[in-house]
């Protein structure tokens, strides 16, 4: 846990005093990620750097798992926290190895213990350990220092990090890659993490929770949901951006709109059935096949249903598209367009049909913290976790 408690720091200039962090109170739950946010020069990386004192706070409190740091000795506080920043910041005179360890040899780790440790989290970061740890900084791709920067910082299994802008110059397809393998990490090691950002994807796909910052203040503090859906001023709404109700497709899961309801046929059915259930389940232009075992086995078009006799398996087209309970809507609006339907099969983790997901469903979940704002009644059914 992190808590910080009137986190002030006033910078003394030639034009005078300047306020970059303004009474910041805020606590971060232990295991969950916190994303700084903000315009530069608001505070979030001032902010940060008190945490481990790289910056001396002018007044105000630090804790870390309820313990007051402020008396501390710096070193010791330092290397109980992980750190890592844009710039990497690598040792190039050290192999892969050296880099690592170098935090657990200060600690007084033995040699067995910090180079099983580094091997372990070679594996960790996807890079293969018996390819690298020899290796120099200069000889790796930018990604990967950043991966291994990420790497020294977990080597000494401290309790907390602290992260400032530590994807940002990577471009976006690698970001992408060790985003998604960061959080994979923060899964298994559950660290509590502050992290500073200037992209807002980058937050809501990051953070458990997301500090807003102006002007050294902290403006709103709040899950990526609710800041989404509640931003709590002018300011915040503006710099989130006009897209903000698409954003939050990145942060809801199919499960969460999908609907037990849905029509289905057999291959042994006649087409006049395709079409009476068709009629029932209000499908405008197919209903979906399944097999014995209740897995997606294809389309069978209301046109043909109209115009033909037989039976579904002998006219049927394969299934454009189809989601897992877990996929999240932005995936679900992408498949959508690019088949031009309204409706989408949900599967299970055994391929199984288990419910649909609507357009009408998804554009009522996206409305209905609105909705609510003005009062109007909200209603959700989705599909529990069994």
């Amino acid at each position: 846990m992190i808590r910080l408690e009137s986190l002030t720091k006033v910078f003394d200039t030639k034009q005078g005093a300047v306020v970059a962090a303004d009474h910041i109170n805020m606590e971060v739950p232990s295991g969950e990620i916190c994303i700084l946010l903000g315009p530069s020069g608001c505070g979030k990386t001032t902010t940060l750097k008190m945490i481990n004192r790289i910056v001396k706070p002018t007044s105000g409190k630090v804790f870390i798992n309820g313990d007051d740091t402020t008396g501390m000795d710096t070193q010791t506080l330092r290397r109980n926290i992980g750190y890592v920043i844009q710039q990497i910041g690598l040792f190039p005179n050290m192999t892969i190895e050296e880099n690592i360890t170098i935090v657990p040899k200060l600690l007084g780790w033995d040699r067995a213990k910090y180079r099983e440790r580094a091997r372990e989290l070679m594996a960790m970061i996807a890079l293969e350990p018996d390819a690298f740890l020899k290796r120099y900084p200069n000889e790796l791709s930018g990604g990967q220092q950043q991966r291994i920067g990420v790497a020294r910082a977990l080597a000494a299994d401290p309790p907390v990090m602290l992260m400032d802008e530590p994807f940002g110059a990577i471009d976006p397809i690698n970001r992408a890659v060790i985003q998604d393998e960061f959080l994979k990490m923060q899964q298994a090691l559950k660290k509590t993490i502050m992290f500073v950002s200037h992209d807002i994807d980058e937050a809501i796909k990051m953070g458990d929770r997301i500090a807003v910052f102006r002007e050294g203040k902290l403006v709103q503090y709040a899950s990526p949901d609710d800041l989404l859906a509640d931003p709590k001023d002018s300011f915040v709404e503006s710099f989130l951006g006009s897209d903000r109700a698409l954003k939050r497709l990145n942060l809801v899961k199919a499960r969460e709109i999908a609907t037990r309801d849905i029509g289905t046929v057999s291959p042994g059915d006649s087409l006049d059935k395709a079409l009476a259930m068709s009629d029932e389940f209000g499908y405008e232009t197919a209903i979906l096949m399944v097999n014995d075992q209740q897995q997606p086995a294809g389309i069978v078009m209301r046109s043909v249903a109209q115009t033909t006799k037989g039976y579904c398996r002998d006219h049927f087209q394969n299934v454009p598209a189809m989601v897992g309970l877990d996929d999240d809507l932005r995936t679900v609006v992408s498949l959508m367009l690019a088949h031009d339907i309204t409706w989408l099969p949900c599967i299970d983790d055994q391929g199984r049909v288990c419910g649909q997901v609507t357009q009408r469903a998804l554009t009522h979940h996206l409305g209905s913290r609105f909705r609510a704002q003005q009062g109007s009644p909200v209603s959700t059914a989705p599909i529990s976790e069994e």
